[in-house]
């Protein structure tokens, strides 16, 4: 089990005066202004020969602190951008991507955007973005998610059409911050996502079996500006056909992030389709329920007003 820090604003290294967004696992692309850090040392003592020493002695020590905690952790379960790597003060540094980091089934650590196991079941926390978004009556948020990625999802699954072993539910919605991408406006990046995510829903699942048979064909069912938690985003809607089972609807909705650089937040929508899916309209209410963390009342949505 990882003694790593919990999920937090800590100072960033790179950056004096900022703060930068620890998620838990690693360093993310997500920073803000510092709110008074106070400097490692005090002003140098007046007088002898004896305060220099100190001061020089604990400059040197203050080098071999950071020197260890410097570490070569990479992002994990995230795509963000390239983040420092100075573990947060008094933690232990982050083990690299791909060795032992994931805790054993039934651990009782936080789950992955830190939010207590006791936290309010009717809604979906993520600190990092610094949104909350409505679980649907019959939704639940599983204790922990597929590569780290928030996630929450109809109750009860079913064997995936074309693949038994691979389980699948009704209705699935996750967060995550796009990466490896020339994209920077979220029209351009709802177009450039939605077929990734038609993938990810009814093509292979996360360890590569192909479910529904595959997606046979596509159409874009909806698309244009959205407003989203007060803030401008844009969403892509589309029905997939699968060679096995009703197929389904994918929706892919970004905007920019409620919290320190306004870095895009992507949700991703998969509902299926016929009378086990839940309804359609239900994208629009969960969109329209997105709240940065702490407001309760700012609108959004789609058929909201938009700014130009």
């Amino acid at each position: 089990m990882s003694n790593a820090p919990p999920p937090g604003w800590f100072p960033d290294t790179a950056t004096p005066g900022n703060e930068r967004w620890w998620d838990g696992a690693a360093w993310t692309a997500h920073t803000r202004p510092g709110a008074g850090v106070p400097q490692p040392f005090g002003p140098g003592q007046g007088g002898g020969g004896s305060s220099s020493a100190r001061t020089i002695a604990l400059v040197a020590a203050g080098a071999v602190v950071v020197g260890v905690a410097v570490t070569g952790a990479m992002l994990f379960g995230r795509d963000d951008a390239a983040a420092p790597t100075a573990t947060p003060s008094g933690s232990s540094a982050p083990k690299a991507a791909g060795t032992a980091t994931d805790a054993a089934p039934g651990d009782e650590s936080p789950s992955p955007d830190g939010s207590p196991a006791d936290e309010d079941p009717t809604v979906l926390v993520d600190q990092l973005n610094g949104i909350t978004l409505p679980i649907p009556d019959g939704w639940e948020r599983p204790e922990r998610s597929a590569g780290q990625l928030l996630t929450m999802r109809t109750t009860g699954s079913y064997d995936c059409p074309g693949a038994s072993t691979s389980f699948c539910y009704h209705g699935t919605v996750t967060t995550r911050t796009p990466g490896g991408t020339d994209a920077t406006t979220p029209e351009a990046l709802a177009k450039e996502d939605i077929g990734a995510a038609a993938d990810r829903a009814y093509e292979e699942d996360i360890v590569g079996r192909r479910i529904h048979g595959g997606i046979i064909s596509h159409r874009q069912i909806a698309g244009g500006p959205v407003s989203v938690a007060g803030r401008t985003g844009y969403h892509v809607r589309w029905r997939v056909v699968t060679a096995k089972g009703p197929g389904g609807y994918v929706q892919s909705l970004v905007f920019p992030s409620a919290v320190g650089s306004e870095s895009p937040v992507v949700v991703r929508y998969a509902f299926d389709a016929g009378p086990d899916g839940p309804p359609l309209a239900l994208m629009d209410t969960l969109t329209k329920g997105i709240r940065p963390i702490g407001d309760s009342e700012t609108g959004g949505g789609v058929g909201s007003s938009v700014a130009p």
